[in-house]
C-alpha cells in the first residue's frame, strides 16, 4: 500500500491505492483497488458510507432535480398496455395503472365478465421490494404458476394458485431464476427449470440448472430430473409444451451465447418423467426455435425459425419424425430477406383456416415490419399495417388451434399498445380492454441517420429532437448498447422524452455487437472484435457534432453492457464528453468472470484464461485504462446492492480509480441503491434513478430542467 488519493479539485473519501500487480499470461495486470471487491470488509464499508454521504450532498444540489423528477414521473405514468394470455374463457394480462409501484396481474372471465386483480406484488409486500418475475396460466386457465423475487436478486420462489379463489395450492419452490413453465393438460404437472442444491457446488449456486417435471402438490425435491445432467454449468434452459400436451421442446444455450441446442420429445411415446428427447440441433452457432400447432402428429409439419444457413433468419418446415436428420430434411417455407432480420414467428391454425398461417416479425433498418404467410407454401399473404415507425414484441397466440394473436407496438413517442391479429381476415385492430388508448406524447420528432464508422462500416442511429423549432445544435445525450445481439429499437422511454422536451437532443445508436443487422453484426462487435463497438460509438459522437445536432456539450449514458460501452468511451476519448452516467456496469474485464453472472458471458467477451483474449480484454478494460493526470469529465456511476448479474464491485473500483486519477472539473460520484437489483424495481425508484441521472448530465451540458406544462421549449 503506497498512497492515498489527493484530488486536486474535489475532496473525495480516502482510498488506499495498493501496489498490486499480477502477472497473467506474461502480462502485468495492476489492480490497486481490489480491496473494494469485498463490500463487507471494514475498510470498504467505511469508504462506501462516505461515498453515500458525498453523493447525497451532491444530489440535493442538482439544479432542477424536482422538475426532472416531475417530468419523468408524468411521462412514465402513462399506463402501458401489455400482451394478454388467453386460456379457455379466461384472459390474463399485466396492468400498471398510474401511481402503482408494480404491474398487477389481472384476470377476466368471459366476454361479459369483470376484470379483477389476481396477483398484486404490492399486496404481497407493501415495501415494494418484491417483484413479479414471471407467470404462466395452465392450459385450461384454472391454475396459475407465478414467480417472485425479493430485493432485486432475481432469485425466485415459485407458487401455484387456484385462479377462481386465489388460494395457494403449491409451493414455494426455491432455487429458480425466471423459469419458463411447460404446463401439461389437466394442470396436474408442468416442466420447469431449477438450480441444483447450492451445497453440491459451493459458490456456484446460480448455475447448474436442470429441467424437471413437477407434479402440483408434491415436494419439489421429489421432482423427476428430465434434462441437463452432465452439461456445462453455465447452460440456460427453456421448456415449452404444445397446447394439446403432445410435444415437449427443450432449448439449451451456453451462457449468453447465441447458439441453441434444441430437443423435441413426443410425450405420447414415453412416461412423462422420462421423455425421449431427440436432438434437433446440437453444437451449432445458430439460433433455432421450434414452432408447432396443437394436433401435430409425427408426420405433420412443424416449423423452425432459424439463422442456420441464413444469417438474417428464415423459416423451414420438417416432420417431427425427421427433425433429427438436420437441414437435409428441412424444407424452406419463408426465405431469408436480404434487407431485414427475422425476429418472431407465431403459427396459427383453427377450423376456419384452410392452412396454418405464420405471423412473422422483422426489423428492417431497426424498424419493425409484420407479415403474414401461408405456412404450407410460404406465400406472403399480407403486410400488417403498424401505427408508426417503431418496434413490436411480446407475441402471444391463443391456445388450442386459435386464429388469434396479440403483440405490442411502441415507438419513441408511443407507449406500448396491444394489437390483435385475426388470421381469418388478416386484419389487425387495437386490443386494450378497460383502458383508454394513450396515443402519442408530443414534443419530439424522430429521424434515423446513417454515418460511417472508423473502418467505413455504415452505422445507423435514431436522433430525437424537439418539435416546433428549427433544428439547431443542442445539448446532446448519446446512448447505445452494442452487445449480446440486442437491438436498439425505437421504444417508448420516459427519460428520452424528458430530455428532448427540455430542449435537448437524444441519440440512440445501433452499434456492432447488437442485433440490428443480424448475427454477423453481433459477432462483428463481440469477442476479439469488441473494439468495433467502441469505435462505432466514437463515430456516432463525431457525427452528432459534424452534422450539427450537438453543440459540443455531449453527455453519454449506458447500463449493464452499455455501462461497459460508456466506460470504454470515457477512458478512450475523455476529451469528447462533458458528462457520463455509467449504470450497473462491467468495468474490470480481467476479473469479470469471478462475480455475478460473469461466467455466463464468456461466449460474448471471451475469457481472461485465454492468453489471446486476455490481451483483448485488457486492451479495452475501462478500469485498467484509467490514467492518472487525465482530465476526465464529470462521472456518475450507479449500482445496486441486490444486483446478481453485474456486481457493484465494478462501480466501486472504477469510482476509486477515477477519483484518484482525474484532473478534470469532475465530480466523480457513486450512487449505490439498496434493496434493488439489476432489472425490475418499484416505479418510484425507477423515476428517482432516471431523474437524478438526467439532472446530473443536464447540469454539466447546460440543459435547463423541464418547465412544467409546456411541451415546446
Amino acid at each position: 500500500m503506497t498512497s492515498v488519493i489527493r484530488p486536486a479539485r474535489h475532496r473525495y473519501p480516502d482510498a488506499v491505492r495498493q501496489d498490486l500487480v499480477e502477472e497473467v499470461h506474461g502480462l502485468p495486470v495492476p489492480d490497486p483497488y481490489r480491496w473494494l471487491e469485498d463490500a463487507e470488509a471494514t475498510q470498504a464499508r467505511r469508504w462506501g458510507e462516505e461515498q453515500d454521504a458525498l453523493y447525497e450532498a451532491r444530489r440535493t444540489a442538482l439544479p432542477g432535480l424536482e422538475r426532472w423528477r416531475a417530468e419523468v414521473a408524468a411521462l412514465a405514468d402513462i399506463a402501458p398496455a401489455m400482451t394478454p394470455k388467453v386460456r379457455g374463457d379466461r384472459v390474463f394480462r399485466l396492468r400498471q395503472d398510474g401511481g402503482r409501484e408494480h404491474p398487477v396481474l389481472m384476470v377476466k372471465e368471459g366476454e361479459e365478465g369483470t376484470e379483477r386483480v389476481l396477483l398484486d406484488p404490492s399486496a404481497l409486500d407493501p415495501s415494494g421490494r418484491t417483484v413479479l418475475d414471471a407467470w404462466q396460466p395452465s392450459l385450461e386457465g384454472d391454475l396459475l404458476a407465478f414467480q417472485v423475487s425479493l430485493g432485486g436478486t432475481e432469485d425466485s420462489l415459485l407458487r401455484v394458485i387456484d385462479v377462481a379463489t386465489g388460494t395457494v395450492v403449491d409451493g414455494p419452490v426455491d432455487r429458480m431464476r425466471k423459469s419458463s413453465i411447460g404446463w401439461l393438460p389437466g394442470g396436474g404437472a408442468f416442466y420447469y427449470v431449477r438450480q441444483l442444491d447450492p451445497r453440491l457446488n459451493p459458490g456456484e449456486g446460480r448455475y447448474h440448472r436442470r429441467v424437471y417435471l413437477h407434479r402440483v402438490g408434491s415436494a419439489p425435491d421429489t421432482d423427476a430430473l428430465v434434462f441437463g445432467e452432465g452439461r456445462d454449468r453455465t447452460q440456460f434452459y427453456s421448456v415449452s409444451v404444445t397446447a394439446d400436451g403432445r410435444w415437449l421442446g427443450v432449448t439449451a444455450t451456453l451462457g449468453t451465447g447465441r447458439g441453441t441446442d434444441l430437443y423435441l420429445a413426443d410425450l405420447s411415446a414415453a412416461p412423462l418423467d422420462r421423455p425421449l428427447l431427440r436432438p434437433v440441433q446440437e453444437g451449432r452457432e445458430a439460433v433455432t426455435r421450434l414452432c408447432a400447432v396443437p394436433g401435430t402428429g409425427p408426420d405433420d409439419p412443424v416449423w423452425l425459425r432459424t439463422d442456420r444457413g441464413a444469417p438474417r433468419g428464415h423459416v423451414v418446415a420438417c416432420r417431427p419424425a425427421d427433425l433429427h436428420l438436420g437441414p437435409g430434411a428441412w424444407r424452406e417455407v419463408i426465405a431469408e430477406r436480404p434487407d431485414a432480420i427475422l425476429t418472431h414467428l407465431v403459427a396459427l391454425s383453427g377450423p376456419e383456416l384452410p392452412h396454418p398461417l405464420g405471423l412473422a416479425a422483422w426489423t428492417r433498418r431497426t424498424v419493425a415490419e409484420v407479415t403474414v404467410h401461408d405456412l404450407v407454401d410460404g406465400r406472403q399473404l399480407a403486410t400488417v399495417p403498424l401505427p408508426g415507425t417503431g418496434a413490436v414484441g411480446d407475441f402471444s397466440a391463443g391456445p388450442h388451434g386459435s386464429h388469434d394473436a396479440w403483440f405490442t407496438y411502441t415507438d419513441f413517442v408511443t407507449p406500448p399498445r396491444v394489437l390483435h391479429f385475426d388470421a381469418r381476415t388478416c386484419r389487425v385492430t387495437p386490443w386494450e380492454p378497460g383502458a383508454q388508448d394513450a396515443g402519442t406524447v408530443g414534443g419530439a420528432v424522430t429521424r434515423q441517420v446513417d454515418f460511417p464508422s472508423g473502418d467505413g462500416t455504415t452505422v445507423r442511429m435514431f436522433v430525437i429532437s424537439p418539435t416546433g423549432r428549427p433544428d439547431v445544435p443542442r445539448p446532446t445525450l448519446l446512448t447505445g448498447y452494442g452487445g449480446f445481439g440486442g437491438t436498439m429499437s425505437p421504444r417508448y422511454r420516459a427519460q428520452v422524452l424528458a430530455w428532448v422536451r427540455a430542449g435537448g437532443v437524444f441519440a440512440w445508436a445501433g452499434l456492432r455487437g447488437g442485433g440490428e443487422e443480424g448475427e454477423q453484426w453481433h459477432r462483428a462487435g463481440s469477442g476479439e472484435h469488441k473494439q468495433n463497438t467502441f469505435d462505432d460509438f466514437d463515430a456516432a459522437t463525431d457525427h452528432l457534432v459534424s452534422a450539427g445536432w450537438a453543440d459540443g456539450r455531449i453527455a453519454i449514458m449506458g447500463g449493464s453492457n452499455g455501462g461497459l460501452l460508456v466506460g470504454a468511451a470515457l477512458t478512450q476519448h475523455p476529451e469528447k464528453y462533458a458528462a457520463v452516467v455509467c449504470m450497473s456496469p462491467l468495468l474490470d474485464m480481467v476479473r469479470y468472470e469471478l462475480s455475478g453472472l460473469g461466467p455466463s458471458w464468456v461466449p460474448e467477451y471471451g475469457s481472461a484464461r485465454d492468453p489471446a483474449r486476455l490481451r483483448t480484454l485488457l486492451g479495452y478494460s475501462p478500469y485498467h485504462r484509467v490514467t492518472p493526470g487525465t482530465a476526465y469529465p464529470a462521472v456518475l456511476l450507479t449500482a445496486s446492492d441486490g444486483d446478481t448479474r453485474t456486481d457493484p464491485l465494478h462501480a466501486r473500483k472504477m469510482c476509486a480509480a477515477l477519483q484518484h486519477a482525474s484532473s478534470g472539473p469532475g465530480p466523480v460520484l457513486l450512487r449505490l441503491e439498496r434493496g434493488v437489483g439489476h432489472g425490475d424495481r418499484a416505479a418510484s425508484r425507477v423515476v428517482a434513478l432516471q431523474a437524478e441521472c438526467l439532472a446530473f448530465l443536464a447540469a454539466h451540458v447546460g440543459l435547463a430542467a423541464p418547465v412544467p406544462d409546456d411541451e415546446v421549449r
